[in-house]
């Protein structure tokens, strides 16, 4: 089953699970802090659910993402 994140989604979410800071994620990833908040904020809209812990929680019960 293809995954629902994008390769870059993945990326951002496996960092906030490693509890990388939005600029910490953004420097690593050598992007600006807003683009990660616009992956953050898409993730959320396309699982439907209320916040960056609410995604992270169905991401790993999907299985997209591990701890």
């Amino acid at each position: 089953m293809p995954s629902i994140l994008t390769i870059r989604e993945k990326e951002i979410f496996n960092l906030i699970i490693q509890n990388k800071t939005t600029l910490e994620i953004s420097n690593i990833l050598y992007i600006s802090e807003k683009t990660v908040r616009n992956h953050i904020s898409n993730v959320i809209q396309k699982l439907g659910v209320k916040g960056r812990a609410q995604a992270v929680i169905e991401l790993l019960r999907l299985k997209e993402i591990t701890l």
